[in-house]
Parts: C-alpha cells; sequence; structure tokens
C-alpha cells in the first residue's frame, strides 16, 4: 500500500506541477455560454430541436446540482482570509465559536477546529480532489480549476472550461472536467486537453434532461462515473452507459475495491428506522446513500439503501469509512453503513476530499460565498486513488 501511495503522490505532483501547460485551450464554441449552467441557458430549447430524436422527452430527475451563477470572471479569492487576493473575493466570514468537534475514534480528536485557506463569491469551488499541498477545485461561474495550498496560495490549472463544475483524476494523474454548459461533456484538461465524452447512443448528452453534470468519480480502469440527473458511466473509451438505477444522485465515491460505488440519495419511499441509531449531540440526517455493486464492464446492479446519512460531496478513508456532507457539515459512515458520528463546521458543507501530506488533512467545501476550509484528521484518505 506504501508503494502504491507513493506512486499515487508522484502523479498527481506531475499533474499539479504542469499548471503552466493550460496553454492548450478548448476550441471555442458560440452557442455555449461560460458560466452559465445548460438548464438555464436560453438557447438549450433550440439545441434540444436540432439535436435530440425526442426533444419533448420529460426531464431526468433533479440532480441537485447549485445553481449556475454569473459571467466568468478573473481568478479570485483570498487566501487563508488575509488581504491581497484577487479582484472579486470577499473577506472570509468569521467561523462562529459555537461548534465542536467531538472526538471519533480512529477519525478525529475532540476540539479540531477548521481553518480557512481561500473564500471567493458565487458558485466557485466544487469537486474537490486533494493533492499533498492543497486541493483541486472546480469553479463553474468562473470555467476555470484552481488549485490552493495549505498555505492559501492559489495557482490556476485549467481556463476555460465552459462551467466547469466537476472534477476526476485518475490514478495516472489524467484531470478531467465535467462542464454544465449547454451540449454537456467531459474533456480531459491534464496532461493534454480533448474531448472524453459528449453523446449517449449518438445523441448529445443534453438529450438526457436536465440534470447538472454533478459531481464524477474515476475507477482504476481510467472510466468515469458521474451523476446527470441520474447515474451513468462513462468507459475508458469515452462510451457512456446508464441510467442505472432510480436515484438522481449528488455525490458519489467507489469502495476501495471498487466493487461497490456510493451515491448520495434516498430511494423512493425508503424511510429511515425509527430507532435510527444518531451518535450523541449530532443532528437528525436527513439524505442518505445508495449502494450499487459494480460489474466487469463498469454497469451498475442491485441498487438499494446502504445509509441514512448523505446528501453532496463525498470522500472515503483507507479503512473504507465514507464522508459525506450533509446537515451543515460532514457524516462518518462505516463500511457498513452504521452512522459512527458528525464533523460540524462553521458553515454548511457541500462537498469534501482528503489530501495533503500522507492524505490526513480533510478539506471542505462552502458555498455562498464559497470558502474552502482543512481540519486535521487521524484517518488517511484512500491512498490507492485520487479520489
Amino acid at each position: 500500500m506504501r508503494a502504491k501511495g507513493i506512486l499515487l503522490t508522484a502523479a498527481l505532483s506531475a499533474v499539479v506541477g504542469a499548471v503552466t501547460a493550460f496553454g492548450q485551450q478548448q476550441p471555442a464554441d458560440p452557442q455555449r455560454t461560460p458560466g452559465v449552467q445548460a438548464g438555464g441557458d436560453a438557447k438549450r430549447a433550440e439545441f434540444l430541436m436540432a439535436n435530440c430524436k425526442n426533444p419533448a422527452a420529460p426531464p431526468a430527475a433533479a440532480g441537485g446540482g447549485r445553481a449556475a451563477g454569473g459571467a466568468p470572471a478573473a481568478a479570485g479569492g483570498r487566501a487563508g482570509g488575509g488581504g491581497g487576493g484577487r479582484a472579486g473575493g470577499a473577506a472570509p466570514a468569521a467561523a462562529p465559536a459555537n461548534y465542536m468537534v467531538t472526538a471519533i475514534p480512529g477519525v478525529i480528536a475532540a476540539g479540531q477546529r477548521w481553518r480557512v485557506l481561500w473564500t471567493d463569491t458565487g458558485n466557485n469551488a466544487d469537486s474537490p480532489i486533494g493533492v499533498e499541498d492543497g486541493v483541486l477545485v472546480a469553479q463553474n461561474d468562473k470555467s476555470q480549476v484552481l488549485k490552493v495550498g495549505l498555505n492559501g496560495k492559489v495557482e490556476l490549472v485549467a481556463t476555460d472550461t465552459y462551467t466547469g463544475g466537476a472534477l476526476a483524476m485518475t490514478k495516472d494523474g489524467k484531470l478531467y472536467v465535467g462542464e454544465r454548459a449547454l451540449n454537456r461533456s467531459i474533456w480531459q484538461v491534464q496532461p493534454q486537453r480533448r474531448l472524453f465524452a459528449d453523446k449517449k447512443d449518438g445523441e448529445p448528452l443534453e438529450c438526457l434532461g436536465q440534470g447538472v453534470l454533478n459531481d464524477m468519480v474515476a475507477d482504476s480502469k481510467g472510466g468515469i462515473y458521474m451523476t446527470m440527473g441520474g447515474v451513468y458511466y462513462t468507459n475508458p473509451q469515452g462510451v457512456v452507459s446508464g441510467r442505472f438505477g432510480t436515484v438522481g444522485g449528488n455525490g458519489l465515491i467507489l469502495s476501495r475495491d471498487e466493487r461497490t460505488l456510493y451515491v448520495t440519495g434516498r430511494l423512493m419511499g425508503a424511510m429511515p428506522p425509527a430507532d435510527l441509531a444518531v451518535p450523541p449531540g449530532t443532528p437528525m440526517p436527513t439524505g442518505g446513500l445508495v449502494a450499487f455493486d459494480v460489474q466487469a464492464d463498469g454497469s451498475l446492479t442491485n441498487e438499494r439503501q446502504f445509509a441514512w446519512a448523505g446528501g453532496d460531496g463525498t470522500a472515503i478513508d483507507n479503512d473504507g469509512r465514507i464522508y459525506t456532507t450533509g446537515n451543515g457539515g460532514t457524516w462518518v459512515v462505516s463500511p457498513t453503513g452504521q452512522i459512527l458520528g458528525f464533523i460540524p463546521a462553521p458553515r454548511g458543507m457541500i462537498s469534501v476530499a482528503f489530501g495533503g501530506p500522507n492524505k490526513r488533512t480533510l478539506f471542505g467545501v462552502s458555498i455562498r460565498d464559497v470558502q474552502i476550509f482543512a481540519i486535521d484528521t487521524i484517518a488517511q484518505g484512500y491512498t490507492g486513488r485520487p479520489k
């Protein structure tokens, strides 16, 4: 496992160290509006009529993506709450004194506090991927990818991503962006820029419905699972399959052995048991996690309710525990679906990711105004994949 972690760290370092290589620009597309999600684009109805066999089909179930923001702007934000940030940033909100982290055995020590690394405005930090010295985030409104360091330093990784709001990275360091603008697509942006997927069964992904291309996770084969009003899989050749199951989905994560995919949500009609065990002092969860069995070809079967906590972005540690945002903080769920604890936060979290030295830093993202936080953990994030 240690050798695997070293190789993975080297691959990630090669990618984030090549931030100057984003000179490979994506071709301009006049029918797409950067910073505007497809569902809010005035040209969408015309696009569907021209490109979809059944443009009047009902939209997919809501995927839970964040609302689109305004026009793109220069990379913004301030590091660590101090001055000297670029235009467009906002002073970080003061962390309230009324949240208290209690110990979760093997996960986090009592009394830990979240640190503010960076702040900005709008929908401009999502789908984080932790790296050794910081975290990568997608900027929906600004159509960019940033790396925010543990020291608050901000580096531009990719530009012109057409409302790129979801990230995935393979074990060998290939970085992909899920573009939410009209004619939704997945593009590889590191180490080279190329279109990975924009069609299913010969039709644009846009024809699948209005669900936002919300979140992604890459498997060890080089394929990508994504939520987009439902759960889909793009194989290493860029062929999209699904929809799998019925859950609309939001955040998603693979188990360590990649035999199970976990997706946030509750199945229709599913209700938690009246005697649901929740650790003392934690809120009553309102979300959940749905599990699928992963088949050899990447398809998904055996959709089932797995846990009763979870709402948005997810992460996994080296012991198989799942970290999923919801109810203003982060739930910790055991590999068998038991709720182990809750990590509160100064502001509501939408996503989390492990990174930092030895993957013992948990990064958290809040939105409107957006902030990136970090907290030290006992648990180590899974070292076999970037996410």
